[in-house]
């Protein structure tokens, strides 16, 4: 029969983060696994509204070219970026937003 050793059934030595928890149980960390969900904010706020006479809250949605931030980017969901971008249009067409962004 084979001797037991003593350090063969003792637990090994688990290498621990700063807050006692394992190493690796966070796939974020690191680049592994997958990014974080993006939220909704329209979803998660209900109190914030989309409205086309709202040019500051569009403008979060605009880039620097003046081009629709794409739902990928932004985060919202389907049913709130088709009310974004029904607000952008109207905000362009009464000029509270501007249609292109000239150079300086």
């Amino acid at each position: 029969m084979a001797r037991m050793d003593s350090k063969a059934d003792a637990p090994r030595d688990i290498p621990r983060d700063m807050d006692g928890d394992d190493v690796g149980d966070d796939r974020r960390k690191g680049g592994r696994g997958a990014p974080r969900r993006k939220v909704c904010r329209f979803c998660a706020e209900t109190t914030t509204l989309i409205d086309y006479k709202n040019p500051q809250l569009l403008r979060g949605f605009i880039t620097d070219r003046g081009k629709m931030v794409p739902r990928r980017i932004s985060g919202t969901c389907a049913r709130h970026q088709r009310a974004l971008s029904n607000a952008l249009r109207r905000a362009r067409m009464i000029a509270l937003v501007p249609f292109t962004v000239t150079g300086e």
